[in-house]
């Protein structure tokens, strides 16, 4: 005879979904927790495999390794199609999956902003799969420009643009001009590695829009200082297979477009929710569904329909919506009501490189060497897995001290393109 327990079915194995699967472990409720991958990424650092810092499996942990201290938890891997709310059913893969309570927490997916051409031939970095894509492309660029005799494309080759100035452009940035400056320069002694170009190009007047505006002109100098080309005030018409063209300012011929703009909510239209702004789902102060009590949306997806300012698409709200949505879960299995959702700003940080960061805790914002070394400390306790975290401490330590990183592999193999223009 099955259990007669509540079920509770969470989509995602993001951060708003495992965090709420952690604080239901030791609940009386049977979880399932569905992600059409079987390991959780640590989705901050996924820059550091692009720029060929960190290997793909030092910032990913198995689900079902980590659900193995949680006997009330099933992993399901699958791609959910869509929910049927009246009867209470997740759709996935062929199968249907019944629960009492749902927390939907898939996350976010790029948004274009209806720029031509951006989907087609920007790279985008919301996953490892396109972060090994994007390391694969940029290695490839200098394997062929080393070899390439056409000075002008061998400019385009060693060409990197990135569309955005939030903290996933400027931290890429950094690294992608350490990996140019330090690696990739005793690599190719014999490739001239003055005209290889970082270019980040940001529509506002500033970069890290959010952030305190001494630390934002830091971040600028910084970038700067490393030989980045910070372009404000930058408006992006259209993007081709071999160009950026600029809104009243021209093209930048290129290979390699990086788009780190802006986010959207990943919801397909087949789930039947209305979504406003970033495709967000409107949601109760308690981050319940209005029609459908029993649903709970957290993270990227949702906004909380109390005309507060829409909260920030990072991992801690996702963190503290995810333990919330499970406290009220067990609120509401103990006949008493759901509380609200207050989120407590923790502050948010971005590293420039080595020895260089913006940290914003509280009332206090410092910059430089201090604010890199909260960054490290950070980073590495909130990394999953005692391996996880040795290896990156590892890999960081070998980085500083001797200016080499050892993640320069193209692979999987695939024979280097040749996109040179007719």
């Amino acid at each position: 005879m099955g259990s007669m327990r509540p079920r509770v079915v969470i989509v995602g194995g993001g951060f708003g979904g495992l965090w709420a699967a952690r604080t239901l472990a030791k609940a009386p409720v049977d979880v399932t927790l569905i992600d059409k991958n079987n390991y959780h990424t640590f989705l901050p650092l996924l820059y550091q495999v692009a720029a060929a810092e960190l290997e793909p499996e030092d910032i990913a942990y198995p689900l079902r390794t980590i659900l193995r201290k949680m006997p009330n938890t099933s992993f399901v891997m699958a791609d959910v199609d869509g929910v049927d709310f009246d009867n209470r059913l997740v759709k996935s893969d062929g199968l249907s999956i019944a629960y009492d309570y749902l927390i939907l927490a898939v996350g976010s997916t790029t948004q274009f902003f209806g720029v031509a051409g951006a989907a087609e031939f920007a790279f985008q970095l919301k996953s490892l799969d396109q972060a090994i894509e994007i390391r694969n492309h940029i290695l490839s660029c200098f394997e062929m420009a080393s070899v390439e005799t056409d000075e002008e494309f061998r400019q385009h080759l060693l060409t990197f643009i990135i569309v955005g100035g939030g903290p996933t452009g400027v931290e890429f940035a950094g690294a992608l001009a350490e990996l140019i400056n330090g690696p990739l320069k005793k690599d190719y002694p014999g490739l001239d590695l003055s005209c290889a170009r970082v270019m980040i190009l940001e529509a506002a007047n500033s970069i890290l829009f959010g952030f305190p505006q001494q630390q934002r002109q830091y971040a600028l100098n910084r970038l700067r200082s490393m030989g980045v080309v910070v372009m404000l005030q930058t408006m992006v018409s259209h993007i081709t297979q071999h160009t950026v063209h600029i809104k009243d300012r021209g093209v930048f011929p290129t290979e390699t477009v990086l788009w780190t703009s802006g986010v959207t909510a990943a919801i397909t239209p087949n789930w039947g929710l209305s979504t406003g702004r970033y495709g967000r789902v409107n949601v109760t102060s308690t981050l319940q569904l209005q029609d459908h009590p029993a649903v709970y949306i957290i993270g990227d997806m949702s906004s909380v329909d109390d005309g507060r300012p829409l909260l920030p698409m990072t991992a801690p709200v996702a963190i503290q919506e995810g333990i919330h949505a499970a406290r009220n879960i067990l609120l509401r299995l103990n006949e008493q009501n759901p509380l609200p959702f207050t989120f407590k700003d923790v502050g948010a940080m971005v590293t420039i490189g080595r020895n260089a960061a913006v940290v914003r805790m509280g009332k206090r914002d410092f910059t430089g060497f201090l604010a890199w070394l909260v960054w490290l400390v950070v980073h590495i306790l909130n990394l999953i897995g005692f391996r996880n975290r040795m290896i990156v401490m590892l890999n960081w330590a070998l980085d500083y001290i001797f200016s080499d990183r050892a993640v320069r592999l193209i692979l999987p193999f695939k024979k280097i393109w040749y996109n040179k223009k007719d």
